[in-house]
């Protein structure tokens, strides 16, 4: 497949070079993309500059419409886009084509939300006064999105941005970039004017120094790491960009000891494995109640044995490849530093590197502690290490004691005991009995170093307007 640029309705290679895109689950490649930089970035922010005059002053109503066919193209699609996703990004194709429902489901969310876009007036102090709030668009928005959810984070910040009336300028990962190539082309058949949405493939440098700096840009959402989320904070201080950052986290999973087994084991492998364990908001550590603790520890080891390990394209497949070495190395490098300090596998702790792919096998550990580098760094890989602990205030100790708050899970059936948890769980993501909580209705975001700004839900469509305050004296 080779992808393009979309800059201003029209599609172009324009770029210094190419970037082979390549399935990490075979080694082969499987398309490319231009290798864009500071030209074509800065011709995709003017384009969205220009049309956004024209884009915001249209209702609610019209934008919904093209929102709606969009969406309608997407499910069309979604066996061939999913098929995309699969072998660029190497997750099962079942997963992929659940990723770009998920996205959808943004969609059209989003494309209901922006008629809803109120403002208010407000009883004024004097006599022959009235105050009135409105809500605008907040301008030309560019994105940023990372290689593990390449359909979802792009559609996540996409469509509420355009239901808001913004323009969009979108940068998918250089990893995975073929999936947002494919939605843009289902985005210019349902009909978005020149210059509403446009994409750019490239360098992550070059293209985000124009992103941060370009005059015409006035908000920058972006989907990654903490470290580079920081540095774009920094970049984007000269022009006051005003930032949504949904970066790194380092997920707790507690089990009390009344929880449900039988629903905390597919809690914990619906966190912990999916899409391989390369996830935001996956469980990276588990915590569980000592009296519980080998009972939970063989079931989740027998679930996991049913977990069958490949190519994500192949029938049955539930966990695919890591996405490159460097993911493969940190996971070996997670389980052999745990090993070395006294933990035991039970299942996995292992895998091949072929062909230029890596497969890591679902791996459980016990005996885990907290000086281990698992329980203290984010894995993004199939590790699950479980760790005890007696009191329930200990847990919730263990838990918030780190620099991330993106996600957590807890198990428990007790109303009071849940209760008590999830209020005092420092993370703007609490799964009470719940290992995938993720919805386009309900707002998506971290406290403390896991970000600013929530996506989803009515805040998600918030994150694209300015307040407008207006003082009228009759």
């Amino acid at each position: 497949m080779e992808g393009k640029n979309y800059i201003n309705g029209e599609w172009n290679t324009e770029g210094d070079g190419v970037i082979n895109v390549m399935n990490p689950a075979t080694g082969e490649q499987v398309g490319t993309v231009p290798n864009g930089g500071e030209k074509e970035a800065t011709a995709a922010v003017e384009a969205a500059a220009a049309a956004f005059p024209g884009w915001s002053k249209t209702t609610a109503y019209e934008r919904a419409e093209l929102l709606m066919k969009w969406h309608d193209l997407l499910l069309e699609h979604k066996e061939e886009v999913g098929e995309i996703l699969t072998k660029e990004m190497g997750k099962p194709l079942a997963e992929a084509i659940g990723e770009v429902e998920y996205s959808a489901s943004f969609i059209s969310w989003f494309a209901e939300e922006g008629k809803r876009l109120y403002g208010r007036t407000i009883p004024a102090s004097k006599e022959g006064k009235r105050i009135q709030i409105n809500k605008q668009p907040v301008g030309v928005v560019v994105s940023i999105t990372p290689w593990n959810f390449p359909a979802a984070m792009m559609a996540r910040k996409m469509a509420p941005a355009l239901a808001a009336g913004c323009t969009f300028v979108s940068k998918p990962a250089k990893l995975t970039p073929l999936t947002a190539v494919r939605m843009f082309e289902l985005a210019e058949e349902a009909g978005f004017p020149k210059g509403v949405i446009n994409l750019v493939t490239g360098s992550a440098s070059k293209i985000g120094k124009v992103f941060t700096s370009h005059p015409d840009v006035r908000k920058l959402t972006f989907t990654g790491s903490t470290e580079i989320g920081k540095e774009l904070m920094k970049q984007s201080s000269e022009t006051m960009l005003n930032l949504s950052l949904e970066l790194g986290g380092h997920a707790p999973i507690i089990v009390l000891d009344d929880a449900n087994l039988d629903l905390a084991v597919e809690g914990v492998v619906a966190s912990k494995f999916r899409n391989a364990g390369q996830t935001c908001v996956c469980g990276n550590r588990i915590y569980v109640q000592s009296g519980i603790a080998d009972e939970f520890a063989k079931r989740l080891q027998e679930a996991t044995s049913k977990l069958k390990v490949g190519n994500g394209m192949d029938e049955g497949v539930t966990i695919g490849p890591l996405v490159d070495k460097d993911g493969y190395e940190k996971v070996q490098q997670h389980v052999q530093d745990a090993v070395s300090k006294g933990a035991k596998v039970l299942i996995g702790g292992d895998g091949s590197t072929e062909n230029d792919s890596y497969f890591y096998n679902p791996t459980v550990l016990v005996n885990a502690s907290s000086d281990m580098l698992v329980m203290h760094e984010e894995t993004f890989g199939p590790v699950a290490p479980i760790m005890t602990f007696e009191k329930d205030e200990e847990a919730i100790k263990l838990a918030n004691d780190t620099r991330f708050g993106l996600a957590a899970y807890f198990f428990t059936d007790s109303m009071t005991r849940g209760t008590y948890i999830a209020e005092n769980l420092d993370y703007g993501i609490v799964g009470w009995n719940d290992g995938a909580p993720s919805t386009a209705q309900a707002p998506f975001g971290g406290m403390k170093e896991s970000g600013i700004g929530r996506e989803g839900g009515q805040e998600g469509l918030e994150a694209f307007v300015e307040t407008k305050y207006i003082s009228i004296k009759i």
